[in-house]
């Protein structure tokens, strides 16, 4: 079910229709008029430039953050096999030990043949 919020942005409301929560409709709103403000305190741009202005800095945002997240999930997938490696690398450790440990269990259990003599 979509939500329907009005947003201030730019001292203009705007009613927006979205299926999120009103509480992130809202957060979306401000950050927006947020970033606008920011461009149009520094500048006499039209409020249409402000906009297009606002849109890029925004778009520049969102392409950072799109390659920092391309960049996590490589380093995620790297760091998930070389966890899948080193847990077979465990196992394969475990077992060895599992075998010279019923080995030497085997041997320390046999009588010893050899005799001192002095």
């Amino acid at each position: 079910m979509n939500n329907k919020v009005t947003v201030t942005i730019a001292n203009l409301d705007y009613t927006l229709i979205a299926p999120e929560e009103d509480g992130y409709i809202e957060k979306v709103g401000a950050f927006v008029d947020e970033k606008i403000r920011q461009v149009m305190k520094d500048s006499r741009a039209s409020l249409t430039d402000g906009a297009i202005l606002t849109a890029v800095n925004i778009t520049d945002i969102y392409f950072k953050e799109r390659l920092i997240s391309e960049n996590l999930r490589v380093q995620l997938k790297n760091s998930m096999e070389e966890l899948s490696k080193l847990q077979a690398e465990l196992s394969e450790a475990k077992r060895q030990n599992f075998g010279l440990e019923k080995e030497l269990q085997k041997l320390t259990s046999q009588p010893n043949h050899h005799t001192q003599t002095n």
